[in-house]
C-alpha cells in the first residue's frame, strides 16, 4: 500500500511540473548556431574573449535592445577602459556632436536635435548611450551618413567617385569590393528583382547595402586599436550568416576574433527552427507576440 500511495504521489509531482511548465512564458531563449540551448552566463563567457561582438538586433524588438544594454554593462564589467560601444544608428558625420554630447560639452537637448537619431531612439538606444556618458565609454558613430547611401542606391558606387577629400573621411576607404555571390546580396537581388536587360535598380540597392556594411566595418577596425574590445548595435541583415559587416573586418584584418548574434522571432521557444540555424553564433529567440517598440 505504502508503494502504491509513493508511486501516486511521484506521478502527481511529475504532473504538477509539468503544469507549471506549460504554463511558464518565457520572454526569451538562447541557442548555439549548433540550435543547443544555452544560458546567458555561457554566452556572456564565450563574448568576453571576442575583440568585436555584432549584436544583431530587429529594430522594433523590446527584448533585444534590453538584452544589447545588459551586454554591454557586463562586457564593461570585463574590460573597463578597454571597451568600446559602436552602433549603425549614428551616422559617422556626427561623431563630433556625438563625443560632445558623451563628455558633457553639450545637453542632451542639442545633441538629440543634431545627432539625427532614429525615430526609435528614446525608447530603444537613450538607456546605452546614457550608460556609455555615465560610465565614460566611447561610443563610435558607424555607419556612413545616408547621403552617400541614396547616391549609391540612385547611381551605383561610381557615384562616389567624385564626392570631395572631406567626404571621404566619413565612409570607408574607395574603392570599395562587393562580393555580390555572397548569399545575403543575393538574396536582396532576388527581393529587389535581379538586374536585366540594363535595368541595374537592384544591383545598386545591394551595393548601398555593402557601402554600409564596408563603412561600418571601417569604423569597428579603426576604433579596435591598442587592444580595444567593441560591442556593436546593428540590424541582424549587416551581421547574419557571418557577412555583412563581418566579411569586411575579416578583409580588413582577419586576427580579429568576431562573435555575432541574431534576434529570430519563433512560435515556439523549445527549439531553434532550421532556418535560423547556423545564422550566427547565437540566436536570441524572441515569441511571435512580443510586442514591438513602433
Amino acid at each position: 500500500m505504502k508503494r502504491v500511495l509513493l508511486s501516486l504521489i511521484l506521478i502527481i509531482i511529475v504532473v504538477m511540473v509539468a503544469s507549471a511548465q506549460n504554463k511558464d512564458k518565457p520572454a526569451y531563449r538562447l541557442f548555439t548556431k549548433d540550435g543547443k540551448s544555452l544560458s546567458y552566463g555561457k554566452m556572456l563567457e564565450a563574448l568576453e574573449k571576442a575583440d568585436i561582438v555584432l549584436f544583431g538586433e530587429q529594430h522594433n524588438d523590446p527584448i533585444a535592445h534590453w538584452l544589447q544594454l545588459e551586454v554591454a554593462k557586463d562586457l564593461y564589467k570585463k574590460h573597463a577602459s578597454d571597451f568600446v560601444l559602436g552602433a549603425e544608428m549614428f551616422e559617422s558625420d556626427v561623431q563630433l556632436v556625438l563625443n560632445e554630447y558623451l563628455s558633457e560639452q553639450v545637453p542632451e537637448s542639442n545633441f538629440e536635435q543634431e545627432a539625427r537619431p532614429w525615430p526609435n531612439y528614446k525608447t530603444d538606444y537613450k538607456p546605452v548611450v546614457r550608460f556609455a556618458k555615465a560610465k565614460g565609454i566611447p561610443f563610435i558613430a558607424t555607419n556612413v551618413p545616408r547621403r552617400y547611401a541614396a547616391m549609391v542606391s540612385g547611381g551605383s558606387l561610381t557615384a562616389l567617385e567624385g564626392v570631395s577629400e572631406e567626404a571621404r573621411k566619413f565612409m570607408a576607404p574607395l574603392p570599395i569590393e562587393v562580393d555580390m555571390t555572397l548569399p545575403g546580396y543575393q538574396n536582396m537581388l532576388a527581393m529587389f528583382g535581379n538586374s536585366t536587360h540594363g535595368n541595374t535598380k537592384s544591383t545598386n540597392i545591394v551595393q548601398a547595402q555593402a557601402l554600409k556594411d564596408a563603412t561600418m566595418a571601417h569604423f569597428i577596425v579603426q576604433a579596435l586599436r591598442n587592444g580595444k574590445h567593441m560591442l556593436h548595435l546593428n540590424g541582424g541583415y549587416h551581421s547574419d550568416n557571418f557577412e555583412g559587416i563581418g566579411w569586411y573586418v575579416k578583409k580588413a584584418n582577419p586576427k580579429l576574433k568576431v562573435i555575432t548574434i541574431t534576434t529570430v522571432l519563433q512560435e515556439d521557444l523549445e527549439k531553434l527552427s532550421e532556418e535560423s540555424t547556423g545564422k550566427a553564433d547565437f540566436i536570441l529567440v524572441v515569441p511571435e507576440s512580443m510586442t514591438r517598440t513602433y
